[in-house]
């Protein structure tokens, strides 16, 4: 049986999907409409839509959006595959990352999604999202180790019951070809129904998590496929996380961007028409806390931001969260914002971070004891 995040059976009694490829469809199916089925009479006409989509492995919506948005509202995405998912579907998906659903999906899957457009959802919902079914190897990435306890994040834009079906592409999965069901290990590696819900829903802070192992023996580069299905309604949600399993520790990579203009950028001819453009390398940072001093009650801390990737950083972001009860008195050498016991932190304005450099911010909490979780770090 599906297992809440305590351990204690489900209480939607919902199995997990059978080993057998076709039947993964029919039992998700099944499992999305009996609890659907026992509630349609007492469920308003026109409710709302829930929305939300994987930020911890950051989905192709996500980290497009991320890669894409400015402080001005314009979208200048500088890696390859978002600017030509821009390119393609226009602006409103890139506004919309969280919205990548089907009203009537009542968790079915192979069958109902068609092969090459597992990344879209299919073209039944609310937006278009086709243009995130790109066969390409250059999308943004988060960098991960094959059977490693992780945390997961997913965007709660609206909350609601639900199960989280998590499926990996198998061995030799190919980015450049369009994927389809074939190239899924038939089972999910991981299933979590009604994880913990924090921050406040209908922001980017809202967001539910979970532990789960990563699928092991798996190397190189694949898709994590997540299907949301609503407990309460028909409606379900599809997902492509882009990763690579390399040993990294959830460092986010946007290929070809530098943070700035210049030859290699997409749309823009090399200086000679007779040479190739410039590659302009990788975009990729890291993050480690350590503590400076501590007295019980609180401690000063320090944070280590490196840059891994092989060009210029122009600017970066790094979130971790406060242990139970603790609050953040000052922090220096970097731009913070909070939202409870959520930390995140920018580069200060004008900032750069040259390849295998690093930068350092400090910070002092009180509160109470405890040590703060594993720093996540995004270039910008």
């Amino acid at each position: 049986m599906t297992s809440r995040l305590d351990g204690t059976p489900a209480t939607n009694g919902m199995p997990t999907p059978n080993t057998s490829r076709p039947r993964r469809g029919v039992l998700l199916t099944l499992l999305a409409a009996l609890p659907a089925l026992c509630l349609v009479f007492f469920l308003p006409a026109g409710k709302a839509q829930a929305h939300g989509a994987p930020m911890n492995p950051g989905s192709r919506t996500y980290l497009c959006w991320e890669n894409a948005h400015t402080s001005s509202g314009a979208l200048q995405p500088d890696n390859p595959a978002c600017r030509a998912a821009l390119d393609q579907g226009g602006s409103t998906p890139f506004y919309n990352w969280f919205a990548v659903l089907r009203s009537d999906g009542a968790g079915r899957t192979e069958g109902f999604i068609p092969d090459g457009q597992l990344c879209s959802g299919g073209t039944g919902g609310p937006y278009d999202f086709t243009a995130f079914n790109q066969a390409r190897s250059d999308w943004p990435y988060t960098r991960l180790t094959s059977g490693a306890q992780m945390r997961f994040a997913y965007n709660a834009w609206a909350a609601h019951p639900g199960t989280f079906h998590l499926y990996v592409t198998k061995d030799g999965y190919d980015p450049n070809q369009p994927l389809g069901w074939d190239d899924l290990e038939d089972r999910p590696f991981a299933s979590v129904t009604d994880p913990q819900l924090s921050g406040s829903v209908g922001t980017i802070d809202g967001k539910y998590t979970w532990t789960s192992a990563l699928p092991a023996n798996k190397s190189g580069r694949h898709i994590i496929y997540m299907v949301w299905s609503r407990s309460d309604s028909n409606e379900t949600f599809y997902s492509c996380s882009d990763v690579v399993f390399d040993g990294g520790n959830g460092e986010v990579v946007f290929p070809g961007t530098d943070g700035g203009e210049g030859p290699g950028d997409p749309g823009e001819e090399p200086t000679d028409p007779g040479e190739e453009p410039t590659d302009p390398g990788t975009a990729s940072c890291a993050a480690v806390i350590r503590k400076v001093n501590d007295w019980g009650s609180g401690h000063q801390g320090e944070v280590t931001v490196t840059n891994r990737g092989d060009t210029v950083l122009r600017g970066w972001t790094v979130h971790f969260e406060l242990a139970s009860g603790q609050r953040v008195d000052s922090l220096w050498n970097a731009t913070p914002t909070y939202d409870g016991a959520n930390v995140y932190t920018q580069s200060q304005q004008g900032s750069t971070l040259e390849p295998g450099k690093s930068a350092t911010f400090g910070y002092v909490v009180n509160g109470g004891a405890g040590n703060p979780s594993a720093p996540h770090c995004m270039p910008r």
